[in-house]
């Protein structure tokens, strides 16, 4: 048996969540393998909202089990928070959710050390969402980091406090008071007092060894899906850097995040936007600073789920979605919120750069890394409401057009189309 998988292809928010949270009733088992909660991924269930950082979006499905694995960072004090939402909605996640011994803690250092880095980058910041993502990989690579198998220790609060006093340290030697109210937005004692307590509650859940609990099941025939954060271009070796997250985003880091070989990857499920989104700084070719920009902002209603910061927006990019196709070996391609355009009266699609005169088809070092002019190919909009569509045929001609035309450039067929946030706005080939 293989362990699919599903990521994104852009700059995250592609709607991944979703898209889980439909495949799901076909698993037993749903994996999240990287990330941490500066992810953000929201469901419709029934016209209710629910947004999940560091759950899998298979958590809804009480019958499959749901998998925190060894690649994912974890604030213990904003798991607490997500599972007692779940709590109100009537979701146990006790009885579907476990966490691997090896997924690092965020502690509360961790925060203060992300938004001291950030305020000190001043104009250069790469717009991080401030939650210790940044610093807790640091740890964890120059192994200083402590892990969820850690909590049941007896020297635990020893070691807490001995990595704790080096992030304070630190903090000192940038001429930063630690306990500034501009690091933190409660004061640092209560937030570590809240944290300890959320380890505490947190014990009530199973922790594992993941990649032996993985394998197994996958030596039994466990069908499993492999869910994904944050988004391919976000990579911290692949991505825009710097302004990438801090973790493998593709399909590789699968493999190290939840413990098992290259061999066992299945179908590769490939999530994105009929057109793109970033949150934060960093390049972004087909950006639309004007009043189309502002209209797919305010129809899709792009803003970050985990930050609130408004979304920048511009037309899809086919350098860039066949790049992170090639990277990851995407099977399947997923096409979200195609409806966001159904008043425009012609789409772009970028289908080329110019670089210095010259005209480039692929993203490469360069184009990540200086200004491009996107060359464009317009299509005629569907102009027409896309409600109620229950398969591919009976699509608009022109957004089936807009269709073939990404399938013709990116060489694979389009299997599923979103059409709206809730589960039954799906149509899948």
């Amino acid at each position: 048996m293989k362990i699919d998988v599903l990521l994104g292809l852009q700059w995250g928010d592609e709607g991944k969540g979703k898209i889980v949270d439909v495949l799901t009733p076909r698993y037993d088992i749903i994996a999240r393998f990287q990330g941490g909660p500066n992810a953000g991924h929201t469901l419709e269930i029934e016209g209710d909202r629910h947004v999940l950082h560091t759950i899998p979006s298979g958590i809804f499905h009480s019958d499959k089990i749901n998998i925190i694995g060894n690649g994912v960072i974890v604030d213990p004090f904003i798991l607490k928070n997500e599972l007692d939402k779940l709590k109100v909605k009537g979701v146990d996640a006790r009885l579907n959710l476990k966490i691997s011994k090896r997924s690092h803690l965020i502690l509360p250092t961790h925060r203060m050390l992300d938004a001291a880095n950030e305020a000190a980058l001043g104009k250069e910041k790469i717009g991080s969402t401030l939650k210790g993502i940044g610093p807790c990989y640091t740890d964890k690579t120059a192994r200083y980091g402590l892990r969820f198998g850690d909590i049941h220790s007896a020297d635990f609060a020893d070691r807490y406090n001995a990595l704790k006093n080096r992030h304070m340290r630190i903090l000192g030697s940038l001429n930063i008071d630690p306990y500034s109210k501009e690091l933190e937005k409660m004061p640092f004692e209560v937030y570590e007092s809240l944290w300890f307590s959320s380890i505490e509650e947190l014990k009530q859940y199973e922790f594992i060894d993941s990649e032996l609990y993985i394998n197994k099941a996958l030596a039994e025939g466990k069908r499993i899906l492999a869910e994904g954060a944050q988004g391919s271009l976000l990579d911290i070796d692949f991505g825009s850097y710097p302004f990438v997250t801090s973790s493998n985003t593709i399909t590789a880091g699968v493999c190290s995040g939840l413990g098992v070989p290259p061999s066992s990857i299945g179908n590769v499920y490939g999530v994105f936007k009929a057109y793109c989104t970033r949150v934060g700084s960093g390049p972004f070719p087909t950006e639309l600073s004007d009043e189309t920009g502002e209209e797919l902002r305010k129809k899709g209603n792009e803003y970050g789920s985990t930050t609130g910061r408004p979304r920048r927006c511009g037309w899809l990019d086919l350098p860039a979605l066949k790049y992170a196709v090639m990277l990851n070996g995407v099977t399947d391609l997923v096409m979200m919120k195609a409806d966001v355009m159904n008043e425009f009266d012609n789409i772009n699609i970028c289908t080329s750069y110019e670089v210095n005169g010259n005209e480039i088809s692929d993203l490469t070092f360069e184009t990540l890394s200086n200004p491009v002019k996107p060359l464009y190919t317009v299509m005629e909009g569907w102009k027409s409401s896309l409600e109620g569509l229950s398969n591919f045929g009976i699509l608009p001609s022109q957004l089936s057009g807009y269709i073939r035309f990404i399938e013709n450039a990116v060489k694979l067929p389009i299997g599923i189309l979103s059409l709206g946030p809730g589960r039954d706005q799906t149509i899948l080939r």
